[in-house]
């Protein structure tokens, strides 16, 4: 049994997922290449507390780069889209609302 920390990896934060996000309570995390949508879903379900609908997966290929006159690959890794039970949020930005006054 893998830790639920290290299932979730990273939130990737980029327009496609910002737009997700806005339209159909999408969420988009890399995680471990070995773990399983149900390990997926427990993790996101325990560690942020929401209610998880489902949960799509694929893995993204490596990138080939150079380093001057070598060539070298970027490590493949895989991608999470979370579906949340309507009204569930999940709030990466965990600020306290600080009031400006002109």
């Amino acid at each position: 049994m893998k830790r639920l920390e290290d299932v979730i990896r990273r939130p990737i934060i980029n327009e496609k997922s910002t737009l997700l996000r806005g339209a159909g309570n999408q969420y988009v995390f890399e995680v471990d290449l070995r773990s399983n949508k149900q390990e997926i879903t427990e993790a996101i379900s325990t560690l942020f507390g929401v209610g998880v609908l489902s949960v799509n997966t694929s893995i993204v290929p490596g990138k080939s780069r150079r380093f001057g006159r070598y060539t070298g690959r970027r490590n493949k890794w895989k991608k999470a889209v979370v579906t949340l039970a309507q009204g569930h949020v999940i709030d990466f930005f965990d600020k306290p609302e600080e009031t400006v006054e002109a």
